[in-house]
């Protein structure tokens, strides 16, 4: 039987709740997931739309290192590249010492380095691929105009491919906000972590998790309509015209 009276008590810690104070009060649960992934998702897009210049760049010394970036980070699990960054950079001498280790030190920066890292490696080449998409009219066209490569690339290319990278780019934040849970791992009481602090105090999993899973697939729900929103004003040129 689920323990539905254990739900109604737990659910305001999910929601910002702690020994006895409001909801809201804290960032724990729902807001550091969302903290977790809208700043992840900022800075990563903010890296990756360079790195996607360098992946379809005719320049080997530019394009090579990007690939192998992205080649490492997508080729191995997001928690083994979050545990190197909080648990294995803190063995090296060099690292404690220096002015980075400040930050370093705390689960929330390397969470976000990580993710951002992830996630830039991803979307990369999902504009990467757009961009080598472009259609040749629009390259055409440009050159008509005068423009030289670069006004090409912010004007006409760029733009272009970040629009039609939309329903990729709608994936990688679905999965983004899925691989946020690994937080808790590391101690950061996402919602997840609140999950499991519940489980360690009650010793009953079933309900904390289904909480937790009841959140997710609601903000996957809603982020998911929201990029059809986004899709429907930004993509409409690529639907068929109507009669």
């Amino acid at each position: 039987m689920i323990d539905f009276a254990l739900i109604a008590d737990k659910l305001p810690s999910f929601l910002g709740a702690t020994d006895g104070a409001p909801m809201m009060s804290t960032a724990d649960g729902l807001l550091m997931t969302l903290e977790l992934l809208a700043l992840s998702l900022f800075f990563g897009l903010a890296l990756s739309v360079p790195l996607a210049l360098g992946r379809v760049s005719k320049n080997k010394w530019i394009a090579r290192p990007v690939w192998l970036f992205t080649y490492v980070f997508r080729g191995t699990p997001m928690l083994v590249q979050l545990f190197i960054i909080y648990y294995g950079l803190s063995q090296f001498d060099w690292v404690r010492s220096s002015w980075a280790w400040e930050y370093l030190q705390s689960a929330y920066v390397c969470a976000i380095i990580a993710f951002t890292l992830n996630t830039s490696a991803y979307t990369s080449e999902i504009i990467a691929g757009q961009i080598r998409n472009t259609h040749w009219g629009e390259i055409e066209a440009a050159k008509a105009m005068g423009m030289s490569k670069w006004l090409m690339m912010r004007r006409i290319v760029v733009p272009s491919a970040l629009r039609r990278a939309l329903p990729a780019y709608s994936n990688e934040v679905i999965m983004m906000l899925q691989g946020t849970s690994i937080a808790g791992l590391v101690t950061l009481a996402d919602l997840t972590g609140v999950a499991r602090r519940i489980y360690a105090d009650t010793y009953q999993a079933f309900e904390p998790f289904l909480v937790a899973g009841a959140f997710y697939l609601t903000l996957t729900v809603l982020f998911v309509w929201l990029f059809k929103r986004a899709e429907k004003r930004w993509l409409a040129f690529l639907g068929p015209r109507k009669a």
